[in-house]
């Protein structure tokens, strides 16, 4: 491969191999009226009635591709899914892209094609970016960092505080599909399978569920996984929280990985699924809908908040009861 089919140290020198990067990739991509390559900053409509909401995140997972998606389309979903579980409508995304001298341009092309698709696909729009290319050796091919503007209603009574002993807890579709499957992609424990990571918005989890009466909190469980947002809420509202084994999806194949491994699928990452804390009396209605949407046949309730002490509590499948602990070291690092 040619050198001209590499990313360079000149292509983030402000120059003209710079600028055709901008203007053959990343804008020709993205290209929306809201885009504006030539500004130093863009203006945003946001309609005065409703309430601005921003959230910004950032992408280092390895590979870059992975069954189900890749750092692009995750760079999406990651932004979107946060602005969504908050109760509010994506609208826009910034991109810095953190390019690695050498990376294969071909492969920023079709990255970047991809998360243009999957902006798309979310309804939101790139409105204003940064390049920069650092040696190789110092990154990871690409980081990429967005920051997602939406609009939620200013009566909008999602709150991790509103949460009451009594409320059920509710996960949309089977645990740890992410973490798995960027774990089998980087194929370093000779294991093969064909699972697909869960990367995907939750726009259509969670629109529904906005300003739905008994919704109380909504939250996606991506680094930590399951146990972490459970450990997020009880930390917060100091109430107990009680999964029941039986209840939380896991897949065959997740389950059988990390009995190999020695994970427990309730701390791995997953990056298309909502946690919800809803009132005891909206739970089938949450789940009916849920279950009717193509990925949300899986839905389950799978626990209940209790009054107590702020622990996180595990009933087993086989009747007894085990603390969930909070994490501590990241077993696998990179991961979103």
């Amino acid at each position: 491969m040619s050198g001209a089919e590499l990313v360079t140290l000149a292509h983030g020198n402000g120059g003209r191999l710079m600028r055709e990067l901008i203007d053959g990739i990343f804008a020709r991509h993205l290209a929306n009226p809201a885009l504006r390559v030539d500004c130093d900053a863009v203006p945003l409509d946001l309609p005065p009635d409703m309430e601005p909401v921003v959230t910004t995140d950032g992408f280092i997972v390895e590979p870059l591709h992975f069954p189900g998606g890749d750092i692009g389309t995750l760079a999406v979903h990651g932004t979107v899914n946060d602005l969504a579980v908050s109760g509010a409508h994506p609208r826009y995304l910034t991109l810095g892209a953190m390019i690695e001298e050498g990376l294969p341009l071909a492969t920023l092309d079709a990255i970047v094609a991809s998360l243009a698709a999957a902006a798309a696909a979310a309804g939101v729009v790139v409105v204003a970016g940064d390049t920069k290319v650092v040696p190789r050796g110092h990154g990871g091919g690409l980081y990429l960092t967005t920051t997602g503007v939406g609009l939620r209603a200013r009566d909008c009574a999602l709150d991790i505080e509103a949460i009451r002993p009594g409320d059920a807890l509710l996960v949309s579709g089977p645990v740890g599909d992410h973490g798995v499957a960027v774990m089998l992609a980087r194929e370093e424990f000779d294991l093969r399978g064909d699972l697909a990571s869960d990367c995907a918005s939750l726009v259509p989890f969670c629109a529904p569920l906005a300003a739905m009466s008994g919704v109380r909190f909504m939250r996606d469980a991506t680094r930590g996984g399951l146990a972490t947002v459970a450990h997020e809420i009880a930390r917060a509202t100091g109430h107990d929280l009680v999964l029941d084994e039986a209840g939380i999806p896991v897949r065959e194949q997740v389950q059988g990985v990390c009995e190999i491994l020695g994970y427990d699928p309730y701390y791995l990452a997953c990056e298309g699924r909502v946690v919800a804390a809803v009132a005891p009396e909206c739970a089938e209605e949450v789940l009916a809908l849920w279950r009717a949407l193509p990925d949300g046949d899986a839905a389950e309730m799978i626990g209940t908040v209790g009054a107590g002490r702020g622990r996180v509590i595990l009933r087993t499948a086989i009747g007894g009861e085990r603390f969930l602990d909070e994490l501590e070291e990241d077993a696998l690092p990179r991961i979103c």
